[in-house]
């Protein structure tokens, strides 16, 4: 790649002080160009007010936005012409678009005026099948359904084979990206801080500390959004179909749509909801402290926070859907049916009065050879832009040598 080339991510959703997915990655992806790259990174977020902030290398960039309704802590940029304006300001040689919505147009757009820029898409999350089709069956049935998820791919034709390239988290997520068309696509292994989630931050007292009774059964965790996209309803209803003598409790953290109707549902039972977690080094006592791992989460496509509980110590019990396969080989926890609770919470069973302490350490060795953050972002500029920048090369002659071609043929 050539020198000094600046960056920019392109991001529509996000919060500042969480530990979701994207916005792991964006402070990992800060910190390893402040400490090991020669290039210059923008990265343009939704914040609480226009802001530029200058620190070495890096220029991050919050364009005022609304809260989320419903998840108070995320932000959604709706200012497309702030984010025209900073694209013109600093005029990046490579953009990289996070999110499927409004912001790769606006990336689609600024090349149209900057044909030199390259312009990169994350695919990570599979929207038709988790924001499109989940939602339409529950609206409108099965079929309806299909016909908007069909869309859903359509869109996804439209927009992502405007991009020079295209990187997926794991190979299922590559194929749906080859199956609309682009075919110059890569999978990005994500990493794990493993000094900063490990089975040391561990604190026996924790159950006490976030309200419920003592007990010598398993307590189970899940963190992320409490809403349907997640399928965090499904947590409780498998919560409720465990053996009262298994002695189980089980901690949801964070924010969405469904926690108040969840707290409803969970009155009497010993499930405890702490909130919003915008300390990392909370998350990590909070994983530390528990025993199990659950996730009702169809749709993951790489699952940042399957490996922090791994790194934690944690066995996993999630669905057999999207990259859980992937994140949760044998031994290291259970997979079921999407929306079975009955299975999850036999799993649950199985996994606590099988081999724990085996699934344990398989967990943590596996977690250990995730620790790679550095070999992501090296991966990035070296294959993900370095193929970027060829397909722009080559979409930037062939834009001359048309036109050149048929004048020759004419003449």
């Amino acid at each position: 790649m050539p020198e000094n080339m600046l960056v920019c991510d392109l991001t529509q959703s996000w919060s500042a002080s969480g530990g979701g997915g994207i916005s792991t990655y964006l402070k990992e992806k800060r910190k390893y160009f402040l400490e090991h790259s020669e290039h210059r990174l923008l990265q343009i977020v939704p914040g609480a007010e226009d802001k530029i902030t200058v620190e070495g290398r890096t220029i991050f960039a919050e364009v005022g936005a609304p809260q989320v309704w419903g998840s108070p802590n995320y932000r959604w940029i709706n200012r497309n012409e702030k984010v025209f304006e900073l694209l013109r300001e600093y005029q990046p040689n490579i953009i990289e678009s996070q999110c499927p919505w409004v912001l790769p147009w606006l990336a689609i757009r600024h090349r149209w005026r900057f044909p030199d820029t390259a312009l990169v898409a994350g695919y990570r999350t599979d929207f038709p099948n988790s924001q499109i089709y989940r939602v339409m069956k529950v609206l409108s049935g099965h079929y309806p359904a299909t016909f908007f998820k069909k869309l859903g791919y359509f869109y996804a034709w439209l927009t992502y084979n405007r991009f020079d390239r295209v990187y997926a988290l794991n190979r299922e997520a590559e194929g749906m990206i080859n199956g609309v068309g682009q075919k110059n696509t890569g999978v990005l292994g994500l990493g794990v801080n493993v000094d900063q989630f490990s089975t040391e931050h561990r604190d026996p007292n924790y159950r006490t500390k976030v309200g419920l009774p003592e007990g010598k059964g398993p307590l189970l965790i899940y963190a992320g959004r409490l809403d349907n996209e997640k399928r965090a309803y499904t947590l409780v209803d498998m919560f409720k179909n465990l053996p009262p003598e298994l002695g189980a409790g089980m901690v949801l953290l964070g924010e969405g749509k469904l926690r108040e109707s969840l707290i409803e549902q969970s009155q009497g039972l010993p499930i405890a909801f702490p909130g919003y977690v915008t300390n990392r080094k909370d998350l990590a006592t909070a994983l530390a402290s528990c025993d199990i791992y659950v996730s009702g989460m169809a749709d993951e496509t790489f699952g940042i926070s399957v490996l922090e509980a791994q790194a934690s110590g944690l066995p996993v019990v999630g669905v057999a859907s999207g990259a859980m396969p992937e994140r949760v080989p044998d031994g290291t926890g259970a997979l079921g049916p999407v929306d079975d609770y009955i299975s999850m919470a036999n799993n649950v069973v199985k996994v606590w009065r099988g081999d724990y302490t085996g699934m344990r350490d398989r967990s943590l060795k596996l977690a250990n050879s995730h620790n790679r953050w550095k070999q992501t972002f090296e991966q990035l500029i070296n294959v993900e832009y370095a193929e970027a920048l060829k397909a722009r090369d080559a979409r930037r002659d062939g834009a001359f040598a048309e036109p050149l071609k048929r004048a020759l043929s004419f003449s």
